[in-house]
């Protein structure tokens, strides 16, 4: 059971750094829309800043803060309650649930502290940009596909048995 616990603390503190590491990184080395081409017509470093959700989901909503937070430590918590539940041979669970950890708390410390999110990685075909992102959203996105595999994964060995 310690080692379960280890492992998510691990992954989740490895990527709450990544992910403020490379926001603080952003906020100083960069002024706010300032753009840096990394692979022409694909993409750039840009220095946003996000009152929303994804794609600025609720920018505009007076009561996005709080609503935000709220959802942020739901979610942070009814993680906690998923990993505890897991078995012992549910790994990749285990390790896409950290990563969906780490992210949402990243974006919690974000809101909390700025009021808003920092969002850098852009990329883009030609004019036609994605939605700017961070490492903790990248880290919320990976560790929903993982889990989507291994409940995949868990689906098709049931259905052996």
């Amino acid at each position: 059971m310690r080692n379960r616990w280890t492992l998510f603390s691990l992954i989740a503190l490895a990527g709450l750094i990544a992910d403020q590491l490379t926001k603080l990184y952003i906020d100083r080395s960069m002024r706010l829309f300032d753009s840096i081409p990394v692979v022409d017509n694909f993409f750039n470093i840009t220095y946003l800043r996000n009152k929303g959700a994804a794609f600025s989901f609720l920018s505009h909503a007076s009561w996005r803060l709080p609503f935000f937070i709220c959802v942020s430590l739901v979610a942070a918590i009814a993680i906690l309650v998923a990993f505890r539940r897991l078995a012992d041979d549910q790994r990749l669970a285990r390790v896409s649930l950290a990563m969906i950890f780490s992210g949402a708390v990243g974006n919690l410390i974000d809101r909390l502290r700025l009021g808003e999110v920092i969002d850098f990685l852009d990329v883009h075909w030609y004019r036609h940009h994605w939605p700017a992102f961070n490492v903790a959203d990248s880290l919320i996105c990976v560790g929903v596909f993982l889990l989507a595999l291994d409940m995949l994964i868990e689906d098709r060995r049931g259905k052996r048995a």
